[in-house]
């Protein structure tokens, strides 16, 4: 007989990340491509963590220490958390798949929107959960509907802060609502991937000011510490749920090189500072030109936002027609939004590079929804 495969992992569609350059090159034979479409940092890695990294590389051979303890350490004093309300895995989606495995069991009911963070669904799908979505209103989150849809089967309330793909926030009102009223056996995860692009605004509600018994919250070095390709991810939590998640934690994750290198990083104030300089400058050049050109845009605080178009197919031709000049872009389709196109800031040469393509190519396609 055949092996047996579960229905609900056959029924999965694995998550397809934003083309490589590479690959792009190899495919239309470009010289110049620039890719604007995974939300990554321009300015490359902190050269601190780079530092970090070059430091390390002669401890190879040792297994790496598990309980991330001098990362944590830093962690702790940076953000004044206390240490047993720390866990470090490998990138946001790992902790993810962590929270579910410790809290829920296969079966229960899970609640988030439709047109958030696609690596929710994917986790949530791939351990057989029920996935409960309410829409967006307006490319934000629907709190009342998102409140109205609990019921007694729910585990999980999954929120993103700002939210990935539309860059688009709560404000701290709405979220101290969203504490309010969900019942406390309900936990709260707490996705501040991109809070550091937000944190400037009055209103945002930072999550470490909000670390109660059933919040956890999420960050991650991917974006603002220019860390993507070596994935080491943090959440801060209650201590109880904390040891329960090293309960379902893979053993020697993350590696060696992740530690170190999210520990220099955690020093480089001034690539930090570089980071959101450019991002504002980046951001407000490109929605600009999407201005002039018609193009509809979520208002975002975060390192991208969405450019809206009239649906699916016209999204989508889109995307491939920037991508044939070699500006690769994300039609978030898998995302729950498909008439949705992210970009994310780039250097000045690249989003100038950008913006000359989306010039050429927009008038091809209606862009009123």
């Amino acid at each position: 007989m055949p092996l047996h495969y579960p229905e609900h992992i056959t029924n999965l569609t694995p998550y397809k990340a934003g083309k490589p350059i590479s690959e792009l090159i190899r495919e239309k034979g470009l010289t110049k491509v620039v890719k604007l479409g995974s939300n990554e940092n321009p300015l490359g890695p902190s050269p601190l963590a780079v530092q970090s990294i070059s430091e390390t590389l002669n401890q190879l051979h040792r297994y790496t220490d598990p309980s991330c303890f001098s990362l944590v350490k830093s962690l702790s004093v940076k953000y004044s958390v206390a240490p047993g309300k720390i866990f470090c895995a490998s990138g946001s989606d790992a902790i993810l798949q962590y929270i579910i495995s410790a809290v829920t069991d296969q079966g229960d009911e899970v609640l988030s929107s439709e047109g958030t963070f696609i690596g929710w669904y994917v986790n949530v799908n791939k351990l057989g959960r029920v996935n409960q979505t309410v829409p967006l209103r307006d490319y934000k989150y629907d709190i009342p509907a998102l409140l109205g849809a609990i019921t007694t089967r729910t585990r999980i309330l999954y929120l993103a802060n700002p939210n990935n793909p539309t860059g688009t926030i709560f404000s701290k009102s709405e979220f101290e609502e969203i504490l309010l009223n969900v019942p406390k056996d309900v936990l709260i995860v707490y996705d501040e991937a991109y809070s550091i692009y937000a944190e400037s605004e009055p209103s945002y509600p930072n999550g470490l000011n909000y670390l109660l018994p059933n919040v956890i919250v999420l960050r991650t070095f991917s974006k603002s510490f220019g860390l993507a390709g070596i994935r080491l991810g943090v959440a801060f939590g209650d201590e109880e749920l904390i040891k329960t998640l090293y309960n379902v934690k893979l053993p020697f994750e993350p590696n060696m090189l992740a530690q170190a290198a999210a520990e220099g990083a955690l020093k480089d104030d001034e690539y930090f500072r570089k980071t959101m300089e450019l991002n504002k400058i980046s951001l407000k050049m490109l929605e600009d030109k999407c201005r002039e050109l018609g193009i509809l845009t979520t208002e975002s605080s975060a390192n991208f936002f969405l450019m809206l178009f009239k649906d699916e197919d016209t999204a989508a031709s889109f995307t491939l027609e920037c991508m044939n000049r070699g500006l690769i872009l994300r039609h978030v389709k898998t995302f729950g939004i498909p008439n949705g196109v992210r970009i994310n800031s780039g250097t000045i040469e690249e989003t100038e590079f950008a913006m000359n393509v989306i010039s050429e190519v927009v008038h091809k396609f209606p862009v009123s929804i």
